[in-house]
């Protein structure tokens, strides 16, 4: 049987666009007590009211991934208000147009590779004391399969995907003790706001076979409803006509 997710305490960071928000509205669907985060408060804020109108309720914190100071803040809120947090959900990430090797400067890779490594550790770091102490946590990191295979989508973005794959993977060989869990989750082509920072845009009929957010809202949402003795520690979502 499914593990019920009716009140757990579940923090989304890179809630609100693609892959982030879609993962909010299920888990909220499911039940879950949903702490919606990301930097934009204004679509927050949007998602709030359109779950409101459904009968849903979640929270909303502004917070800026890629600082320390905000990934504490924000776990600590979500303790104070909640007493625990049972699952988190990192879906924040950028690319750049500037991804050749002809073209990336180190401001450039020291952007892309704080919000999309840096800012999961940060936020890592703030949930797992009390993960710990609770021995009890599932960490879930939207990944990419270009930190899989190498394919065009930049130095800079692969590595940083590349890395979360092995932040994942060393936490749960650290803290699987603990009762701990951790999944990397690596899709394919999704048809979110990313793919305007592409040099070339893809085609209609490309986008036409992309995967969409909801997609890999729902493979998330399964790994999470897995009993607590069983761990998906790395999931591959691909379109299937791609």
């Amino acid at each position: 049987m499914p593990t019920n997710l009716k009140d757990q305490v579940v923090l989304i960071i890179g809630a609100s666009s693609g892959i982030g928000r879609a993962t909010a509205i299920l888990f909220a669907q499911e039940g879950a007590k949903v702490i919606a985060s990301a930097r934009r408060q204004d679509r927050l804020e949007t998602l709030q009211t359109e779950l409101g109108a459904q009968g849903l309720k979640i929270n909303i914190h502004p917070a800026d991934a890629s600082i320390v100071a905000d990934m504490d803040s924000l776990a600590k809120a979500t303790l104070a208000a909640h007493g625990q947090i049972d699952i988190m959900v990192f879906a924040t990430g950028t690319n750049t147009p500037d991804r050749s090797l002809l073209r990336l400067t180190p401001e450039i890779w020291n952007h892309m590779v704080t919000t999309n490594l840096n800012g999961a550790f940060y936020a890592t770091q703030a949930v797992l004391p009390s993960m710990r102490e609770r021995k009890s946590g599932h960490l879930m990191y939207i990944s990419s399969i270009s930190g899989q295979t190498p394919d065009v989508s930049g130095a800079s973005y692969q590595a940083g995907k590349r890395g979360l794959i092995g932040l994942a993977h060393a936490i749960r060989v650290e803290e699987k003790e603990n009762g701990i869990r951790t999944c990397a989750i690596c899709p394919g082509l999704v048809e979110t706001e990313i793919l305007e920072k592409r040099p070339v845009k893809p085609s209609a009929e490309l986008l036409a076979k992309a995967l969409q957010p909801q997609d890999v809202a729902e493979a998330t949402l399964a790994v999470a409803k897995l009993h607590p003795r069983a761990a998906i520690t790395e999931l591959t979502i691909v379109p299937t006509a791609i």
